[in-house]
């Protein structure tokens, strides 16, 4: 019996579907909590190709919600991943890069693919790929998990991106690491991420874009709602890498010494956010705001966006990949 045989006999999917799946290349940014049941079911449905990048080794306090590495603890995840997929199905080609995806990369890998499923669990990650994926046409699967909820949508492409969806950020910044989570949230995520990739593929109606699905499985409570005709913000700080600073920029370091002994370039401004007000760019310099995880630098572009008709840039100066959902 053909390995594809109890999906093919769907009529959502038929031998259309699965050429539609054979044919895809995917871009698969995060291998841990989330994306390994979205590369296991993918897979395993007969994907041709998939780019995996992840800049982090399997841990052994990743196996309750990783479970696709155990006996790999100390590999790089994305050569762990690439192994087991290639057992599972031979079918499916596994591109590995154990390497961040960052404003310097993400752009060639979003324009080679497909689909893009972000994975990663970053805020920093997810707005990159939005931005770039809406600017190429390109659909966007994005996923976020904490403690015993979450959510996952479908962007981009004909769809609104996620910063239509999500304009603001939240007051603080949690992190699975940080917060915690259980395995079985990640996984639900995950495996919705595969099926909406899926659909889309398929052309199974309603679309997967435009879609959100929201879960507490704390109350058990579940919700959804389309948001087709949610309006993309007027003002958009996009991220960009340290290599495009340019040398003319009015550049802020929003790290104290003790965080950042060497600010992100030698002729940046060292100001707190408190002291964002103190800027000083001179008309038309583009200011570019630095900090770790890029929610101060967002903040602080905010507050300068109305003193000042100057382009801002932002920059997470820390690993925008992070897998630890």
């Amino acid at each position: 019996m053909s390995r594809y045989a109890r999906q093919l006999i769907l009529p959502q999917i038929g031998p259309g579907g699965q050429t539609a799946f054979h044919a895809a290349h995917l871009l698969i940014v995060g291998a841990g909590g989330l994306g390994v049941p979205a590369l296991q079911y993918l897979a395993g449905a007969g994907i041709g190709r998939i780019t995996l990048i992840d800049p982090d080794r399997a841990e052994e306090s990743n196996l309750h919600r990783q479970p696709l590495y155990a006996g790999r603890v100390g590999q790089p995840k994305t050569d762990a991943a690439a192994s087991a997929l290639r057992a599972l199905n031979p079918d499916c080609a596994v591109t590995a890069l154990t390497a961040r995806c960052d404003p310097a990369n993400a752009p060639g890998l979003v324009a080679a693919a497909d689909l893009v499923l972000d994975c990663a669990d970053s805020f920093a990650t997810s707005y990159l790929l939005s931005d770039l994926c809406q600017a190429a046409g390109k659909p966007l699967i994005s996923a976020s998990a904490l403690g015993l909820s979450g959510y996952v949508g479908g962007f981009c492409g004909p769809a609104p991106s996620l910063r239509a969806v999500f304009p603001d950020l939240p007051e603080t910044l949690a992190s699975c690491d940080s917060a915690g989570v259980l395995g079985p949230v990640v996984g639900m995520l995950g495996m919705i991420m595969a099926q909406m990739a899926l659909a889309h593929l398929a052309g199974i109606t309603p679309s997967p874009l435009g879609q959100l699905i929201r879960f507490d499985l704390e109350g058990w409570r579940f919700s959804t709602f389309r948001f087709d005709a949610a309006p993309e913000p007027a003002t958009a700080f996009p991220f960009i890498a340290k290599a495009a600073i340019q040398p003319g920029d009015y550049v802020v370091e929003l790290r104290d010494a003790a965080e950042a002994p060497l600010p992100v370039t030698p002729w940046a401004h060292r100001l707190s956010p408190d002291q964002i007000s103190r800027s000083a760019p001179a008309p038309g310099q583009r200011i570019v705001l630095a900090c770790r995880s890029g929610l101060r630098a967002w903040r602080a572009a905010a507050r300068l966006g109305p003193l000042f008709p100057n382009e801002i840039a932002l920059i997470a100066d820390s690993p925008l990949t992070e897998t630890e959902g």
